[in-house]
């Protein structure tokens, strides 16, 4: 569901195209449940289960007797966030080549800073490859060190014989992109442990 979602809003030009497609909470309910759904609604507790449609875009699993939305198992879950700004957020993060800061988001859509680092968090949570870190055709690999130079640092944080590339002071990390496709960064200590 979610390359479905990101494949409909990288549709739009701009913001403000957005904007016209989801005037309302209410389109974006409907959107998401067409791409969820198709017009028969699942439980996501018991696919076999009988739906009943209730009050406020909820439904009722009859099998289980839970209650469910189109929300429920998604990264929208448990959040009181309209949709809108979810859509707007994820948007935003998809359409900057570079990221975006919790700041700049905040701005954005006119929530706090706390609620856009959550925002943030959640889609690139959802958006990471997960058991599909298999990278085809052309890929490029090189390795940095992330932690800056040990000259810059405070006189009582500085690191004795950590010059260059040390990992006394920094972190390795290794990246593969696959060319026109996916990228793969895991910290060099994290990929040993993995391997043993």
């Amino acid at each position: 569901m979610k390359d479905d979602l990101n494949l409909k809003l990288n549709k739009f030009t701009s913001l403000y195209d957005l904007q016209k497609a989801f005037p309302t909470e209410k389109a974006c309910i409907k959107h998401l449940e067409q791409i969820r759904w198709n017009g028969k609604v699942i439980s996501p507790f018991d696919e076999t289960s009988k739906v009943y449609k209730c009050k406020g875009n909820k439904y009722h699993c009859k099998n289980t007797g839970k209650y469910f939305n189109v929300r429920t198992r998604t990264l929208f879950e448990a959040s009181n966030i309209p949709l809108r700004k979810w859509f707007m957020a994820i948007y935003l993060i998809t359409s900057h080549k570079k990221g975006i800061a919790s700041l700049q988001l905040h701005k954005d859509l006119h929530v706090t800073q706390k609620t856009a680092w959550f925002m943030l968090q959640k889609i690139r949570k959802c958006f990471e490859f997960e058991n599909n870190n298999i990278l085809n055709n052309s890929v490029e690999v090189d390795e940095t060190y992330i932690g800056g130079k040990n000259k810059n640092r405070h006189f009582n944080k500085k690191v004795e014989n950590s010059q260059g590339r040390s990992t006394k002071d920094k972190v390795a990390v290794l990246g593969m992109i696959e060319r026109k496709g996916k990228v793969n960064a895991k910290t060099v200590l994290i990929m040993f442990k993995q391997i043993l």
